[in-house]
């Protein structure tokens, strides 16, 4: 079974990463809601936000995302940890999806390569953030560490 850093040091840098990312995607669907006002829902226009294309489904979409990655970024607890690891599946899968359907009618996203590969990237970038932002106590903490520095077979 995989074990988790518990307590690591750079957890703020990384709880400040997943922030960063959070405002950045809640700006964006903002500008991109603004931008596509009035058009439809699931528009395929050349509408662009902070330099990624756009319509007013994904917008929304980002709007509510980005929010709750603030709220998962702002918790000193776990539900952080859960949300970030979620949320890095969830932009790798969509970015994976996206980039199967984007030269076809199902792009219904308006996703451009542009898009897809910042999708990723914040994937990758909120899948690490997850993997090391894990809280626990300090005996916890003690426990994992004297499991990794001393294997069973050397106790």
């Amino acid at each position: 079974m995989a074990h988790f850093p518990v307590n690591h040091p750079a957890r703020p840098l990384y709880r400040v990463l997943s922030g960063l990312i959070g405002l950045y995607i809640l700006v964006f669907g903002v500008f991109g809601v603004f931008q596509t006002w009035g058009e439809g829902l699931f528009g395929r226009d050349s509408d662009w936000a902070l330099g990624l294309r756009t319509n007013l489904a994904f917008s929304l979409v980002s709007v509510v995302f980005g929010a709750v990655l603030l709220i998962g970024a702002s918790r000193r607890d776990n539900l952080g940890h859960y949300m970030n690891l979620t949320a890095g599946v969830v932009f790798l899968v969509t970015g994976i999806l996206m980039m199967s359907v984007l030269q076809t009618p199902a792009n219904f996203l308006n996703f451009s390569m542009s898009t897809v590969i910042v999708s990723l990237l914040f994937g990758l970038v909120l899948l690490a953030t997850g993997l090391y932002d894990k809280v626990g106590t300090a005996e916890h903490a003690e426990e994992e560490r004297q499991r990794r520095y001393h294997p069973i077979g050397e106790r």
